[in-house]
């Protein structure tokens, strides 16, 4: 019996050599999205893209585990309590909107587990303190694109502007950036609005911003909501130029918008319009990688900006994860959590889909100009606009 006993335990010693990686834990990737609710057309093609990515980086095995967070912040945050304390998850990608992932910050810093936010807000990155070291984003910062809306608006000649956002982070956000592009270009803020997102009317806003007889009026919103204004805009008979933020830039919202939408204007990532750029663009080849593998899924003309802002968190796990698993932590770990962040805050010089990625200790957005275009609905497309 002693014999047999011994014999049993050499085995399993060498099948444990033989097999080492069967015992070797696997990075776990959480993921939290506004899959339904008011931002369903955002998170949508994000947990579409979630399917996309690698299962395996570097030799190791890579868990993807995504929940709905219906558009609510509360959710956001319980979401992100449970995948860090009951799934232990490495990372935590998400959420779809900014309210919630300014409320996950606190959650993301107490437990040391890094966050990649898909929101645009620049105030999730900004001003780095000891919370938003753990936190980066992948969206482009509202402020880069309320620059590029302001050097458009100067090219048109307009001199008068209303604005109409969301009443919360987002559209605070964008009203405070656009200000200051505004001025910086000598275009005078001469209305501002705001709205719910799950409003079902704006008539009483938009009649104020028509009153106010603004050269141009810019909607601070994000998905389908985004459209509510800008159809109530052209019903009562606003000829100006529309402008939106690229937190519309999905077929959801010119599908919703439909004709209402002719003309109208945004900055948006170059994924958008990318098989309309030069080969010479930087971000052409990495933003047609994504087009491609999406498309090839989901259908030609299925792609979405939001998609490409979850690949594009994708890609920063990808590349960051060799860097952390050389330090010899082990995913699951606290060691492991702290040399990701630590990887994703030292990824350079990498080309995504919206963009090319240069992070650092004091920008965790990490894009400059080459993250943005300015584009234009015609005939129910999305148009690239090199001149503006």
């Amino acid at each position: 019996m002693h014999q047999k006993s011994s014999i049993s335990t050499r085995l399993t010693l060498a099948l444990a050599l033989v097999f080492p990686l069967t015992v070797m834990a696997q990075v776990k990737v959480g993921v939290t999205l506004a899959t339904t609710g008011p931002a369903a057309s955002l998170g949508i093609p994000e947990r579409n893209t979630v399917a996309l990515l690698p299962n395996e980086i570097a030799g190791q095995k890579v868990e993807y585990i995504v929940l709905d967070d219906a558009t609510d912040t509360t959710q956001a945050v319980k979401n992100t309590r449970k995948l860090i304390t009951e799934d232990k998850v490495d990372v935590v990608i998400g959420t779809s909107v900014t309210p919630g992932s300014l409320a996950m910050i606190d959650v993301a810093a107490e437990s040391k587990v890094p966050m990649i936010s898909v929101a645009a807000s620049a105030r999730i990155v900004d001003p780095m303190d000891d919370k938003r070291k753990w936190v980066f984003k992948t969206p482009q910062n509202d402020a880069l694109m309320a620059t590029a809306l302001a050097d458009a608006m100067k090219k048109k000649n307009y001199k008068k502007l209303g604005f109409i956002g969301f009443a919360d982070a987002y559209g605070d956000g964008w009203l405070a950036v656009m200000k200051d592009a505004a001025q910086k270009q000598g275009i005078e803020i001469v209305a501002v609005e705001k709205y719910a997102r799950n409003d079902t009317s704006v008539t009483g806003q938009v009649l104020k911003l028509v009153g106010a007889k603004p050269d141009a009026i810019l909607i601070a919103g994000a998905g389908t909501p985004a459209a509510l204004p800008q159809k109530e805009l052209i019903a009562r008979g606003y000829k100006g130029q529309i402008f939106q933020t690229h937190g519309a830039a999905n077929n959801d919202f010119l599908r919703v918008c439909g004709k209402d939408c002719e003309g109208t204007m945004l900055p948006a990532g170059p994924m958008l319009v990318a098989s309309q750029m030069p080969d010479s663009n930087p971000v052409k080849a990495s933003a047609m990688d994504y087009v491609k593998k999406y498309e090839a899924a989901h259908g030609a003309g299925s792609i979405s900006t939001f998609g490409g802002h979850l690949w594009d968190a994708g890609q920063l796990v990808v590349t960051a994860v060799p860097v952390a698993l050389k330090t010899g932590a082990k995913p699951g770990t606290p060691e492991f959590r702290a040399a990701l962040r630590d990887a994703i805050e030292n990824v350079k010089n990498l080309p995504v889909s919206h963009g090319v990625f240069n992070m650092s200790p004091t920008d965790h957005a990490g894009f400059d100009d080459r993250a943005r275009v300015i584009v234009k609905v015609d005939g129910g497309k999305w148009v690239y606009q090199p001149g503006l």
